[in-house]
């Protein structure tokens, strides 16, 4: 099944830069992302540099390991808070 998000890379980089995001919201975008067709035109080490600046190379692996595996859309998590 092919997902199709449009201009993934500028939408992974916007999510991470949003502070009420959690590594759980991006590692849902990540695996759509290895999922559409325009997976191979995402600068990834710019998306990964992106993560590792806001949390850890730990939270890299974590984001990925979720992402792979599918296991980011197999659990609820709460919705994201808005701020006003």
């Amino acid at each position: 099944m092919i997902i199709e998000l449009a201009d993934c890379e500028r939408l992974l980089l916007e999510e991470i830069g949003r502070p009420e995001l959690k590594r759980a919201d991006i590692a849902q975008t990540y695996a759509l992302t290895l999922k559409s067709s325009e997976r191979e035109r995402v600068n990834w080490a710019k998306v990964n540099l992106a993560i590792i600046t806001r949390w850890s190379k730990s939270g890299l692996h974590w984001i990925k390991q979720q992402a792979w595996s599918g296991k980011c859309f197999h659990y609820p998590h709460p919705p994201s808070r808005t701020r006003e």
